[in-house]
């Protein structure tokens, strides 16, 4: 059944291209933060980890990788595990851009994928369809070819509570990322490895780059230290 947002966006096509493109031009202001992309951290058992997704797996709103969640994520996971880790990632990656990068780079074993996508999925006004498709598509690539034993899809941020999205494109949007969000739950619910990790962090000015659209990196310290305990939770299961 066709949802109302996606009748009523039919004839708010003109404007919600205009305020996109709005959108689009000052969030891609920030770049992605300089840093190590791949290394060794800790002491303790193995864990292999990648690290996939767009530009908040990148980093963008922090002043490195150190501080932004490849790099926290890293030391926490660091406390029990040498960490072998990478970060693929990239601002604007979609899952689609995802898996065509992902599946031409040579594959190394992993124990452990996390993914942050869907916010250009949903700009771009993916269908719930095909989102479920290419999401299941990345994670049966990521355990049979890469091996993984679990991976962590971050969930889809609350996008209608964006405060700088300005209305009607905001609700759109909130919408739209609430129906993939239902999307990826429901395959995390049947996929033998893929775990569906919703993420609650509250819109304050704390939480916000200076963009008001990417975290901060004190988002990205509680969103790494979220990830982190859903993976010991798994790991140990």
């Amino acid at each position: 059944m066709i949802a109302i947002d996606q009748i009523v966006r039919i004839p708010l096509v003109p404007l919600l291209v205009a305020q996109g493109l709005g959108i689009r031009r000052r969030v891609n202001q920030l770049p992605e933060p300089p840093g190590a992309r791949s290394g060794t951290e800790g002491q303790g058992p193995t864990l292999r980890l990648l690290i996939i997704g767009d530009s908040s797996a990148a980093g963008v709103g922090a002043t490195t990788q150190a501080t932004a969640l490849s790099g926290q994520l890293v030391d926490q996971l660091a406390q029990t595990h040498r960490v072998h880790w990478r970060l693929e990632a990239a601002t604007s990656a979609t899952t689609r851009v995802t898996l065509d990068h992902i599946a031409s780079q040579m594959p190394q074993r992993v124990d452990v994928v996390v993914s942050a996508l869907g916010v250009n999925d949903v700009t771009r006004a993916t269908s719930k369809t095909k989102w479920v498709e290419r999401q299941t598509r990345l994670a049966d690539f990521m355990a049979n070819t890469y091996g993984a034993n679990l991976m962590v899809a971050s969930g889809l941020p609350p996008m209608g509570n964006y405060p700088k999205l300005p209305q009607p494109l905001r609700w759109v949007l909130g919408e739209q990322a609430k129906r993939l969000d239902r999307g990826l739950a429901n395959l995390a619910s049947t996929h033998a490895i893929l775990s569906h990790l919703p993420i609650d962090i509250p819109f304050e000015p704390r939480f916000q780059a200076e963009d008001g659209y990417h975290p901060s990196e004190e988002a990205y310290a509680l969103w790494a230290k979220l990830i982190a305990e859903h993976i010991h939770a798994n790991l140990t299961a």
